[in-house]
């Protein structure tokens, strides 16, 4: 979005409270445009956009699809409205995390009452003001905790102390605990100016503490003279004289006053806050960050997700051996043809058949050493699954549950069409290749043996989901401990017979609840402060492993059959699973969340 025009760069070294409309709007609609751009559904860019825009005074009004936007501003007086766009879509739940960094950081920078994500603003801080330096990132966040905890430290020995004196008959001042943490969670600037401001503000009143003295010993000599009426001429004498020392005193005092007032304004605009140019370079340090993982790691983290995948499918060592290879090796090239800006639907038709012919390849080679491996013919479905659009199919059900239909609907499209995408590429594959997948074999383990596999390979399934959405690996293993539990959980409950639609509501479900909890833990200082993520950040990837990938192939498979009957047993299968996944997102949200509870 265009940032040098006129009204916006005459407000760039303007603090943003005190910014044009235009200047506030930029802000607002960049924040929005990239929290788009990671992937997250409409109602969370709304709700982000009215956390910037409500301390400034500024009312949001956006209509939101899948790569644009509407954005109108308006603070009262004036009103602006943009229009903002994306060339494609994509997922980043780093972003979508600094995004609520920068938010908290900004709306206490500002000034503004701490409408904050996190239990501590401190945290914030320090994760934007280090944005520019990855790599001290962690140190940072290290050294904040232990700050905090030295906080916490000295206010249990100051109120040990206080519970002391008050038995012995002493009560300290009011304010005195606050007046001695006040401190706390500031920066430097911060201190500073405020520092300057108070120096300011102290020589203004001595000024004129001076100034009315001057009067007061004016006032009496007025009346002493008033009494000595033989002095008059004295009087007279005297009067032209305190006529001139009164002139030369007013003009000091507007001296001293127009000194005041410019160090005055240059520590009020310092204690203003953020300026406009300073947002922004923040933003942009979001916007131009690389990926956190190199091409080869996601491949090897993909590869893990599909045979992690395939062994919660049903598949024995071959099938996960194929996928494994499948995988790795077609996100590789997925990630090597996205740095040229290839068309999405392209890409992901040449992934799906690269890494269904890697797999193929794989069990054909080790069929040489053992033909059991050439029976496997259903691993390169599991192969191929990486290219699932996990994060727009569940976004789109969320926001169809927020009643914003457009965007929902348009993001459901955009997965079907994915979907459509790469089945079509595996069938083609399987015909070159007379693949005739019929489903994986009974691996015949032990209830508790398979249960916990299924933990491991569900913990490792949501892991590596997770690198491929460029998650902090402290994201990924909350993300992988919530999913370990629930899809366990859901694969256990549908082997006692529960419909695996019903199971995937409660395993659905359960996964917001989890990950509410471990929000709500992290802001009520149970767990560390670095700790808060998003709930859509973990609860998008511990259930993306329960989306019937399977399901979805096999109704293309025979579709391409023209066997029409299993098509569309296996996709009305398909399509009850996917609908159920939202609906107990959703559901969780409405137990947790009173924004979602009520229609306001």
């Amino acid at each position: 979005m265009p940032l040098d025009t006129a009204d916006i760069e005459r407000d760039w070294d303007t603090p943003v409270v005190d910014a044009g409309i235009a200047a506030k709007a930029s802000i607002i609609a960049r924040v929005g445009l990239l929290d788009l751009r990671a992937g997250t559904g409409s109602f969370r860019i709304r709700e982000l956009m009215h956390r910037i825009g409500y301390p400034l005074g500024v009312h949001v009004r956006a209509n939101i699809n899948l790569t644009d936007m509407d954005v109108s501003c308006s603070d009262g007086v004036s009103r602006i409205t943009q229009v903002v766009d994306l060339p494609t879509t994509g997922v980043n739940t780093e972003r979508i995390w600094l995004l609520e960094h920068f938010a908290d950081w900004f709306s206490v920078n500002i000034g503004a009452p701490a409408t904050t994500y996190h239990a501590q603003t401190a945290v914030s801080q320090a994760m934007v003001q280090q944005l520019d330096n990855p790599d001290a990132e962690h140190s940072m966040l290290r050294a904040t905790q232990k700050a905090h905890h030295e906080v916490e430290r000295r206010k249990r020995v100051h109120e040990k102390a206080a519970k002391r004196a008050q038995k012995r008959g002493f009560r300290p001042p009011k304010g005195e605990y606050a007046a001695h943490f006040e401190h706390i969670g500031k920066t430097r600037e911060d201190i500073a100016a405020e520092r300057e401001a108070a120096a300011v503000d102290k020589n203004v009143a001595s000024e004129s503490i001076r100034n009315g003295s001057g009067s007061v010993e004016g006032n009496n000599q007025t009346s002493d003279n008033s009494v000595n009426a033989n002095d008059l001429v004295n009087q007279n004498v005297d009067s032209a004289s305190a006529a001139n020392s009164s002139a030369a005193t007013k003009s000091a005092k507007s001296e001293s006053q127009s000194r005041a007032k410019v160090t005055s304004k240059s520590s009020s605009n310092a204690s203003r806050g953020i300026t406009v140019r300073q947002a922004h370079e923040r933003l942009s340090l979001i916007q131009h960050r690389k990926p956190l993982y190199a091409p080869w790691f996601s491949a090897i983290a993909s590869a893990v997700a599909c045979a992690c995948f395939v062994f919660l499918l049903g598949g024995g060592p071959y099938d996960m051996i194929g996928a494994f290879v499948g995988a790795g090796i077609g996100h590789w090239v997925r990630r090597r043809m996205f740095v040229y800006h290839l068309n999405q639907f392209f890409v992901t038709f040449v992934a799906v058949a690269v890494a269904a012919f890697a797999c193929v390849g794989t069990l054909r080679l080790i069929g040489v050493f053992d033909p059991v491996a050439l029976r496997h013919d259903t691993a390169y479905i599991g192969a191929m699954l990486f290219v699932i659009p996990g994060f727009p199919l569940i976004t789109g059900g969320l926001d169809i549950a927020k009643m914003d239909l457009p965007s929902g609907i348009q993001r459901l499209v955009y997965t079907l069409a994915l979907i459509l995408m790469a089945t079509l590429a595996g069938w083609m594959v399987a015909s070159i290749v007379h693949l005739s997948p019929q489903g994986f074999e009974p691996l015949g383990l032990n209830p508790w043996v398979n249960a916990a596999l299924r933990a491991v390979c569900a913990f490792g399934g949501v892991w590596g989901f997770s690198v491929l959405f460029n998650s902090p690996q402290r994201m990924c293993f909350t993300a992988a401990v919530i999913g370990a539990i629930t899809d366990t959980l859901r694969l256990t409950i549908v082997d006692f017979g529960m419909p695996p639609e019903a199971a995937a509501f409660l395993g659905a479900m359960l996964a917001g609840l989890l990950a509410s909890l471990w929000r709500s833990s992290v802001r009520h200082g149970f767990l560390p402060p670095y700790l808060g993520y998003p709930r859509i950040c973990l609860t998008v990837p511990s259930i993306v492993i329960m989306v019937p990938g399977l399901y979805m192939y096999r109704a293309m498979f025979y579709l391409g059959q023209f066997d029409t009957l299993n098509a569309l047993d296996w996709a009305f299968r398909a399509f009850m699973v996917i609908l159920c996944l939202p609906i107990g997102l959703a559901m969780a949200r409405v137990i947790t969340d009173k924004s979602w509870r009520y229609d306001v």
